[in-house]
């Protein structure tokens, strides 16, 4: 806690979390040979190919690992469809828990009765297009029918039609499965979810995502999974229709309305301007609590807890400061978690308002405009913002690194770092203008830029996170990021430098020129191969060293068809060498044709190869585009590399691992060069 002085005093118990004491001197873990990421991967496409747990499949059936999402506690979360004969099952998904050390550590799957139906449809696509069209009021586009296999008590083979357009003056993106055999609709799905309509006190009608319909509603957010909102101490709010608070400052549901659009539009931030997949990174949220009797609002480690002003005239719910208190569980799932310490917990804090200001930039709300200072809308004690990033010694906090931020009250020690943010963002010379530790002028890069710069620098952090190791892996970001420019990475350097970071040991310098790496490509011949069940395949694996110098290759294959078996020699090879892969089917391999991921995990730089396996007589045509690498969820992607996925070809345009092409936000990730 701060000592007395005055405002500060009493601002110093704003915005506060509660974590976990870290020791000190943790011993590190021995380096791996492969990645973590890796290792966990291949344990989950094993548990996958071996049903286990919760992973039971029939014949013909087989799942397909569909993305990997890092977690907290060194876990890795992999998503899998089910196919049937190589029809996509929808509802039969499942998500294998692995860790780094390639060990599996859960499974869950949504639950299916056996399958056994027929892939041929006797009802043709044209007359399930017209059955679509009819649930439909008015039609916009309607995509191309596919078969899939409906899952649930009495598995069905459908078409799915989906059907965009309106019905009943509202918008509406339709999954109509029509029955193939009868023609009957099945079951329908809208992507477009009922938005709730919330009275906020701070940025006046918003629209929020609720659960619930007819009479029956709750501010669980159905489509962020872990997002909700309720009284501190209880449950949930519920009611009978979709319209939230009365926009007063002392209702705890017009509260809630506050933090969930805040909530919810930081998440949209984090993926649109960040590529960061949910609050935790891996698609995940917490649930936010109202009410908290207190001049106050923090993070616990699990969910956030927001109290209200001193007079008990406003909820502590604007968008800056729930960003804020989101804010910290961002820090806490990124690496190294929340480590501990003074200058550490100033880090945090300054990461919570920094992710406060991007999310109020991000909303550009008219009623609750954007700033750079914190707080300002609840006006916590009566004397205006919290913190001022662009000159935090407005009340009282220091501008300027020194010898003391690591025994400096956390709140305080936000000061560098938030000023280092503005400067980066704004420049010095912004409107309002912001004065600089060293006397130099400091020109800004806009706040996308900044916030992306910041965001990657923090996906280096460890528990033992300071001043000196956020700048340089700030530095490293913005070469990374920008590749071919300095202008940014100059920026960048002398915003550390205005607030007296200084240079440190090691950090990069920028010539202007892509950083030159050791690179190599990964090309299969052939591409492709039919056998007849029980019989084998095999393809020559090729490495050429394209950058750099050669580096060590470890060879896997995923995606193989139920109860086939991958043979790779060498399994590790130098680029610029040959492997061979050997795909042994059984007699009980199901016919059909398999997109056989052939991945290349190097010391340096990652690739991937698909190898198109048919079994007996071939099934539905392969996904993707010919003579294209199929889009992986586990590869680091650079500008300019080109994949295929979903039947078109894609272009990066962007540094990304796991922001799947086609995806809502993924125009900043990824450019769509059309159909192929």
């Amino acid at each position: 806690m701060r000592s007395p002085r005055g405002l500060a005093a009493i601002a110093g118990l704003a915005l506060t979390f509660a974590v976990p004491a870290i020791p000190a001197a943790a011993a590190p873990a021995p380096p791996a040979a492969t990645p973590p990421e890796a290792l966990a991967a291949r344990a989950a496409d094993q548990a996958a190919l071996d049903g286990a747990d919760r992973l039971a499949k029939g014949a013909g059936e087989t799942f397909v690992r569909t993305g990997v999402t890092p977690g907290g506690g060194g876990l890795y979360y992999a998503s899998y469809q089910r196919t049937y004969h190589g029809l996509p099952v929808v509802g039969g998904d499942a998500v294998v828990v692995a860790d780094g050390t390639g060990r599996v550590r859960g499974t869950e799957a949504a639950p299916t009765a056996p399958i056994s139906v027929g892939t041929q449809a006797t009802v043709n696509a044209d007359q399930a297009v017209k059955t679509a069209k009819s649930q439909v009021s008015t039609v916009d586009k309607i995509e191309a029918p596919k078969l899939v296999v409906l899952a649930g008590a009495a598995p069905k083979l459908a078409y799915e039609v989906v059907v965009g357009g309106r019905t009943h003056g509202k918008p509406t993106h339709l999954h109509v499965f029509v029955d193939s055999g009868t023609g009957k609709v099945l079951d329908t799905r809208d992507d477009v979810r009922e938005a709730g309509t919330g009275n906020s006190y701070y940025a006046g009608t918003v629209s929020i995502d609720t659960s619930g319909s007819g009479s029956s509603y709750s501010m669980t957010d159905p489509v962020h999974r872990g997002l909700a909102c309720g009284r501190e101490g209880g449950s949930i709010f519920t009611k009978s229709s979709n319209t939230w608070g009365n926009g007063s400052g002392t209702d705890l549901e017009t509260a809630c309305v506050d933090a969930l659009y805040s909530v919810q539009t930081e998440w949209k931030m984090l993926g649109d301007w960040l590529g960061r997949n949910g609050i935790d990174g891996a698609g995940g949220g917490f649930r936010a609590s109202v009410g908290l009797n207190d001049v106050n609002a923090y993070w616990d480690g699990s969910s956030t807890h927001f109290g209200h002003s001193q007079d008990n005239r406003r909820q502590a719910t604007p968008m800056d400061v729930v960003g804020h208190e989101f804010g910290h569980a961002v820090f806490q799932t990124t690496p190294g978690g929340a480590g501990s310490g003074n200058e550490n917990g100033g880090l945090n804090e300054s990461t919570g308002d920094i992710f406060g200001a991007l999310t109020e930039f991000y909303a550009d709300n008219p009623v609750d405009r954007p700033d750079f200072t914190v707080g300002e809308g609840v006006n916590l004690v009566g004397n205006g913002p919290i913190r001022y990033m662009y000159n935090p010694s407005q009340v009282g906090d220091p501008n300027c690194y020194s010898s003391s931020i690591p025994s400096t009250e956390v709140h305080a020690a936000a000061g560098p770092q938030n000023h280092w943010f503005y400067l980066l963002s704004q420049g010095s010379n912004a409107s309002p203008a912001s004065p600089t530790c060293n006397g130099s002028t400091v020109t800004g890069i806009g706040i996308q830029k900044a916030g992306k710069i910041f965001y990657n620098g923090l996906l280096k952090k460890t528990s033992a996170w300071n001043h000196k190791a956020a700048r340089k892996a700030t530095l490293e970001a913005a070469i990374a990021l920008f590749p071919g420019s300095c202008t940014e990475f100059t920026a960048t350097k002398a915003a550390w430098d205005a607030v007296s970071v200084t240079a440190v040991s090691g950090e990069p310098t920028c010539s202007g020129q892509p950083p030159a790496g050791n690179d190599y490509s990964l090309t299969l011949s052939p591409t492709s191969a039919s056998v007849q069940p029980g019989q084998t395949a095999t393809t020559t694996v090729t490495t050429r060293v394209t950058s750099g110098n050669a580096q060590t290759v470890q060879l896997v294959a995923s995606g193989l068809p139920e109860g086939a078996k991958a043979t790779i020699s060498p399994a590790s090879i130098q680029s610029g060498g040959t492997a061979t892969l050997t795909i042994t089917t059984s007699a009980t391999t199901p016919q059909g044709t398999s997109q056989v991921t052939v991945s290349g995990d190097g010391t340096d730089a990652d690739h991937t190869a698909q190898f198109s396996l048919t079994v007996g007589t071939g099934g539905p045509p392969p996904t993707g585009c010919d003579g294209l690498a199929e889009w992986d969820s586990a590869k680091a992607y650079v500008p300019n590399d080109v994949v295929g996925h979903n039947g078109h070809k894609w272009t990066s345009l962007w540094y990304s691992t796991g922001a799947e092409p086609g995806a809502p936000g993924s125009w900043a990730v990824w450019s769509d060069s059309g159909a192929c």
